[in-house]
């Protein structure tokens, strides 16, 4: 802080005790340390302050970075979305046009009827009901808009064949098992 030398520091002390006098000197010095002391903590508590100060100017800036980074990843997975949703609401709408021609095109023969009046060979008899088109699906509970693609039929589940079953193990018991009885002409158990 200053540049005083040891020569400088006894000049002071030597005019101090003339000045102060020996009986004042010892209780001077006390409270100059004192007050040297309480300077220097003061210095460096506003040292401390200052450093905490731009640790927290330095976490606000990394906080606010990672706000505005996270502001646009939710601003990109917004857009996402929504371009998302655009793209399969027009898929749905492309998809309802689709069955609706498929669903005109099906009516369309059967409001041509041969001109004679008579059924084809292979229609239905007048006042009977018309065979389903096995093309478009039927309408589920939660499909409202007819597939026109054919229902495949179901897949036959076949089972795996099961793993032998272990043999079953007997108790051990103290004694060794019994010898099967032997066929006496051949000597090979029986």
């Amino acid at each position: 802080m200053f540049d005083v030398s040891f020569t400088e520091l006894l000049v002071v002390g030597v005019v101090a005790l003339i000045v102060i006098g020996p009986e004042r000197l010892p209780k001077v010095a006390r409270t100059v340390g004192h007050l040297l002391g309480r300077a220097q903590r003061y210095v460096n508590d506003v040292k401390s302050d200052i450093q905490r100060e731009i640790e927290l100017d330095e976490l606000r800036k990394f906080k606010r970075d990672m706000d505005d980074a996270a502001s646009e990843v939710h601003t990109s997975v917004r857009q996402a979305s929504d371009s998302l949703r655009t793209s399969g609401d027009a898929l749905r709408a492309e998809l309802d046009d689709t069955a609706r021609a498929v669903a005109q095109s099906g009516a369309s023969p059967a409001a041509e009827s041969p001109a004679a009046g008579s059924p084809a060979a292979g229609s239905p008899a007048a006042g009977s009901p018309a065979a389903p088109d096995p093309t478009i699906a039927p309408p589920s509970a939660g499909n409202s808009v007819p597939s026109p693609v054919p229902s495949a039929p179901a897949a036959q589940v076949v089972p795996a064949p099961a793993a032998p079953a272990p043999a079953p193990v007997s108790p051990t018991t103290e004694h060794s098992p019994e010898p099967a009885p032997k066929n006496p002409s051949t000597g090979t158990p029986t």
